[in-house]
């Protein structure tokens, strides 16, 4: 059962987290310009020093700046979270150029593996495109899938119903278990399930699923005073705890 925390930018952070259990760890771009950044360098380095491996999601999808980014990186895994359906009928062009952007990534470094972030529709809401069709496009690009939480309805004045728009996650919710267990039986590569899971409902998730690996990102953040989750700063005693129901119940 792979082990996936998310929003890890530090080498410090890395090596706690790896301490505690989790087998990869992953780091954003958030700059589309100002991609480089030497403390994400030195937290890849880490992960590769205390022998996990390294993914790494670019908020941008140019694929000349995605590959000087690998380049320029060198992680082992890059992960991909566009929002891959909108509200359009052009859905289909999108991820044909997101695959061809996929494609081109592959062929440039093909040590380096390829995460794709595929929707989940939340319980009771409805995804506007079959999911086993999504992932039949991707999956020949593809090394892993990571099942993501999407909102159908509009957050906050977001176009798209996500915290970030044009891409899928961090929205702290659970997708639709049934939904991602079907998935992860048909898929013939390894699906990581994610979305608003944390040390309480891990266990119950993987029950459901059956998943290949779990990860989680914002319910193993720390909170600021007001309870809400802070970005790129994880609770180590909830890491801890997650990795700890993971492994019981792994292990069962």
């Amino acid at each position: 059962m792979i082990i996936q925390i998310y929003e890890v930018q530090t080498p410090r952070e890395a090596g706690e987290v790896i301490a505690a259990g989790v087998d990869q760890v992953g780091s954003v771009l958030t700059e589309g310009e100002r991609w480089k950044d030497r403390e994400i360098v030195e937290t890849i380095r880490e992960v590769a020093r205390c022998g996990a491996k390294s993914s790494l999601i670019p908020l941008f999808s140019d694929a000349d700046r995605i590959s000087s980014a690998m380049d320029f990186y060198r992680p082992d895994i890059v992960h991909f979270c566009e929002a891959v359906i909108d509200d359009s009928s052009a859905w289909e062009a999108l991820c044909g150029r997101l695959i061809s952007i996929q494609a081109t990534i592959r062929e440039r470094f093909p040590e380096i593996a390829i995460m794709r972030s595929i929707p989940v529709p939340q319980p009771g809401e409805i995804l506007p495109v079959p999911l086993d069709l999504l992932a039949s496009y991707f999956e020949p690009m593809t090394d892993f899938f990571l099942t993501d939480t999407w909102r159908g309805e509009k957050n906050e004045g977001r176009p798209d119903g996500q915290p970030v728009t044009g891409f899928i996650g961090i929205t702290g919710q659970t997708c639709d278990w049934t939904m991602a267990a079907e998935l992860a039986a048909r898929s013939s590569i390894p699906v990581i399930l994610a979305g608003g899971l944390g040390p309480d409902n891990v266990a119950e998730a993987i029950d459901a699923v059956h998943p290949a690996g779990v990860d989680s990102c914002t319910n193993t953040n720390a909170v600021d005073e007001f309870g809400k989750p802070v970005r790129f700063r994880k609770d180590m005693n909830k890491v801890a705890r997650f990795v700890a129901e993971v492994r019981k119940r792994a292990g069962e």
